[in-house]
């Protein structure tokens, strides 16, 4: 097996993350932090699971029984609502997160065209800031980030 690395763009707030310190206010001295949301066995359920679970449960999706006729389409319904996820970057060994409503993801030895100012109209038809204002206030955080911006970020994994 060989080494993955992307590049990838992403519309939203930089987190940081556990090894690299969370770039949030509620982080402390070290920039440690551990979020209301996380669930207690943290091996079963990672940072970014956890994240994806509280933003659903939010939009009213808590259903766990995925062999339930229609789970998927109400999932997909959800997500929609929500508008943003984590995007990891980094490594797969020591993750950083993007908390973003859109990311564009360019694989190693890939070039991708990017149309901003289709992007533009996208951010303000998808009303991409409000979804990630609503999204910080449920998994609590502050960034130490201002506003939303792309951020062109790596993975390696």
């Amino acid at each position: 097996m060989g080494i993955s690395s992307d590049g990838i763009l992403a519309y939203g707030y930089d987190l940081g993350g556990d090894d690299g310190e969370w770039k949030i206010e509620e982080a402390g001295e070290y920039g440690e932090w551990t979020p209301s949301w996380l669930g207690e066995d943290e091996d079963e359920e990672g940072p970014v699971e956890a994240a994806e679970l509280a933003l659903l449960a939010a939009a009213g999706f808590t259903e766990t029984d995925y062999e339930v006729a229609g789970y998927f389409d109400r999932k997909r319904e959800a997500e929609a609502r929500v508008g943003v996820e984590m995007t990891s970057y980094c490594s797969g060994d020591y993750p950083m997160y993007v908390l973003s409503a859109h990311a564009i993801t360019v694989g190693r030895g890939s070039v991708k065209e990017i149309d901003f100012a289709a992007l533009e109209v996208a951010r303000v038809e998808q009303e991409w800031d409000a979804k990630l204002t609503a999204a910080l206030g449920v998994l609590g955080m502050t960034p130490k980030q201002a506003t939303p911006k792309w951020l062109l970020v790596s993975y390696m994994g």
